[in-house]
């Protein structure tokens, strides 16, 4: 990565920290683009360029890429369910680890604000589509099989976020994604 787009991602993460930092203070509706602007010390038209719309300040990530990226390098053993739940395993350890308050504070206001309910879903099936390509990258006859098994990992996945993100008591989420992917499918990733 070259100093410009170092520069560019930096400013990227900060935009989105004020943002995050003000939706929870202030609450989501009552906070405005211009005051996301200059909480971070930009312009709206720079907040505008890096997040397309006021909804993309909480739900813009790296996941998908991420998932795909790690689920090319993980060993192809086992179910199709089991490879994609050790990638969201990696990947939601890898979220906690690098970022525990800043993806806390997003799925909390996607729990508690209707704007983001609805393009959270949209999220999730970004993120379906990129485990669907990276399977079927090898195999193009594993779609149906790779598009069903993801779908049931991430919802897997969703009742762990939600369980994580609304108990006060903070359990380690990796745990709660084993014990929801046990209940569904009798064995951990």
């Amino acid at each position: 990565m070259n100093l410009r787009d170092r520069q560019r991602a930096d400013t990227r993460q900060r935009v989105q920290r004020q943002a995050l930092r003000l939706f929870a203070d202030r609450g989501y509706d009552a906070t405005t683009v211009n005051d996301v602007a200059a909480a971070a010390g930009v312009s709206a038209m720079t907040v505008y360029r890096n997040f397309p719309t006021k909804e993309d300040l909480v739900l813009h990530d790296d996941f998908d890429q991420l998932a795909a990226a790690t689920i090319t390098q993980l060993p192809a053993t086992g179910s199709l369910a089991d490879r994609i739940g050790r990638t969201v395993l990696a990947t939601l350890d890898l979220a906690v680890t690098n970022d525990h308050d800043l993806l806390r504070t997003r799925l909390q206001l996607m729990i508690s604000t209707p704007a983001l309910q609805a393009r959270h879903l949209d999220s999730q099936f970004r993120l379906q589509e990129a485990f669907v390509t990276a399977i079927c990258a090898d195999d193009p006859t594993l779609e149906y099989a790779a598009r069903a098994a993801a779908s049931a990992c991430l919802g897997v996945a969703h009742t762990a976020l939600l369980r994580w993100a609304s108990d006060d008591s903070d359990p380690d989420l990796p745990t709660l994604f084993r014990e929801a992917f046990t209940a569904a499918f009798g064995h951990t990733p």
